[in-house]
C-alpha cells in the first residue's frame, strides 16, 4: 500500500541563537542551525554581563553566543577579543551611572571592584535590547521591496521592537475586498507623458515635472502608469510604485511620543517619501476595531475618503515605516491619493510627499487632520485623530503653531 506523506512547514519565530542554546543544553546536533560535533563546543562572545576586580585582575562575565545563560563564565579582560562589545559595556555602564548622578540618588564611583546589581542588570537589558533591535532591523530590510535602507535606533529607554507588528509593502485586503481591479489597458506612449497618457485619460494633468517632483496641488489625485502600459520602469510617471528612495531610521523619541521616523538623507521639496499601507477593511469593521483600540490605546486607522468613506486602512498590526511616523501641526509631509493598478475611486493608495526641503537627520511628520483623516496612537503616541475621535488628546508636536490638541 502506498502512503502519501504530507509535510507541513511553519516559520520558526525563535532566533538561531535561541535554538542553538536549546541544542547545546540538551546535547543535540543540528547542521541546519550550525550545531555539529565540531561546533558543539565553540565559543563566541554575545555580550558582557558584569565586571569585577580580583587580586588586581579585571574580569568580565561573558554571555556566550548560542549558549544558555547558565553557561556564562568570568573571563579576564586579556582573553577578550571583542573591542566593540567592551565599548558597548563601558558606554552602557557610564550612561547608567550618569543618570544616577543627575538624579543625585547616591554617590557613584567610577573605579569599583564590583558593579552593583542594578548597574549590571541595566547593562544586560541594554545588551539584549541592542541584539533585539539589530534583529528587527535585519528583518525589516529583508522584507522591504525598495533599495533604500531602514535603520533602527533607541538611545532613550529600554523599549524593544513592537511585539505584534508585521512589515508589509502593499495593502493587505480583508476578504471580499479587491484592491487590484479596474485596469485592463495601459497607455501606448513611447515616451511618457504623451497626449493619451494615463493622467490625461483620467481627466487630470501629469502629477510630476521633468525632475520627477510633484507639481499638483493637495487634493488632486495622482494617476501613474500601470502594469499594462507600454512604457518601461524608467518612465517619469512611475514614482510611488517604486517605493521610498530614501534611507530612513525608526527611532525612539525623547519626549514621550514613542517611536518616530527620521530621514538619513536630504529630501528636496515635493519629493515622494513613502506610502501608507496596512490592512484594507470596511468602515463598519473600522468602527468596531476603533472601539477596541480605544481601550488598548493603539489605533492606526486611516480613512480612504477620496470619493467615499466605504473603506479604511488599518496599520495597527500590518504596515511599513509609515506606521511609526508621528503627527505635527507643522508637518513636512503631505498626503496624496494615488491610482496605479486600481482605478476604483474608493480605494486610492496613500502617498506622503515632502512639503519643503527636509535635512538629513530631521524627523518626518504629517498632520493627522489633513485630507485623508487618520486615527493614530500607541507608538506614534500623540493621540487620536479626527476620524474616530472619542477623547480629547493633548498634542506633543512642539510646533510654534501647535493647535494644542489632536482633535
Amino acid at each position: 500500500t502506498d502512503f502519501l506523506i504530507v509535510a507541513w512547514y511553519v516559520p520558526c519565530l525563535a532566533a538561531i541563537e535561541t535554538l542553538q542554546e536549546l541544542c547545546r543544553k540538551e546535547n543535540l546536533r543540528c547542521k541546519a542551525i550550525g550545531i555539529t560535533n565540531r561546533s558543539l563546543k565553540s565559543y563566541e562572545v554575545e555580550y558582557l554581563c558584569d565586571y569585577k576586580v580580583e587580586e588586581g585582575t579585571e574580569y568580565y562575565l561573558v554571555k556566550w553566543k548560542g549558549w544558555p545563560e547558565s553557561s556564562n563564565t568570568w573571563e579576564p579582560e586579556k582573553n577578550l577579543k571583542c573591542p566593540l562589545l567592551l565599548q558597548n559595556f563601558l558606554s552602557d555602564k557610564n550612561e547608567y551611572l550618569s543618570r544616577l548622578r543627575d538624579s543625585k540618588a547616591l554617590e557613584v564611583r567610577n573605579h569599583v571592584n564590583a558593579l552593583k546589581p542594578l548597574v549590571a542588570d541595566y547593562i544586560v537589558k541594554k545588551a539584549k535590547q541592542r541584539i533585539a533591535l539589530w534583529r528587527w532591523k535585519e528583518e525589516l530590510n529583508r522584507k522591504k521591496n525598495h533599495k533604500a535602507m531602514i535603520l533602527v535606533e533607541n538611545t532613550v529607554d529600554l523599549e524593544g521592537p513592537p511585539l505584534d507588528f508585521y512589515y508589509i509593502n502593499e495593502y493587505k485586503p480583508a476578504p471580499g475586498i479587491n484592491v487590484l481591479n479596474g485596469i485592463t489597458t495601459g497607455c501606448e506612449c513611447a515616451d511618457c507623458p504623451a497626449e493619451k497618457c494615463c493622467p490625461k485619460e483620467a481627466g487630470f494633468i501629469l502629477a510630476y515635472n521633468k525632475q520627477k517632483k510633484l507639481k499638483i496641488q493637495p487634493g488632486l489625485p495622482i494617476y501613474e502608469c500601470n502594469s499594462f502600459c507600454r512604457c518601461g520602469p524608467d518612465c517619469p510617471n512611475r514614482i510611488v510604485q517604486k517605493g521610498t528612495p530614501y534611507s530612513l531610521c525608526i527611532f525612539r523619541t525623547n519626549n514621550g511620543r514613542g517611536w518616530g521616523v527620521k530621514t538619513l538623507q536630504k529630501i528636496k521639496t515635493n519629493s515622494f517619501v513613502m506610502e501608507y499601507v496596512g490592512e484594507v477593511i470596511t468602515s463598519e469593521e473600522a468602527e468596531r476595531r476603533g472601539q477596541l483600540y480605544d481601550n488598548q490605546g493603539n489605533t492606526y486607522l486611516f480613512d480612504l475618503d477620496y470619493d467615499s468613506d466605504e473603506f479604511t486602512v488599518d496599520a495597527a498590526r500590518y504596515g511599513n515605516v509609515s506606521h511609526f511616523v508621528n503627527h505635527s501641526c507643522d508637518p513636512n509631509l503631505q498626503v496624496f491619493n494615488v491610482f496605479i493598478d486600481n482605478l476604483d475611486l474608493r480605494l486610492p493608495r496613500i502617498a506622503l510627499f515632502s512639503t519643503r526641503t527636509i535635512k538629513a537627520g530631521e524627523e518626518l511628520t504629517f498632520d493627522y487632520q489633513m485630507k485623508g483623516s487618520i486615527d493614530l496612537t500607541s507608538d506614534s503616541a500623540d493621540g487620536l485623530g479626527p476620524s474616530k475621535k472619542r477623547i480629547r488628546t493633548v498634542c506633543k508636536c512642539g510646533a510654534v503653531c501647535c493647535r494644542g490638541y489632536l482633535n
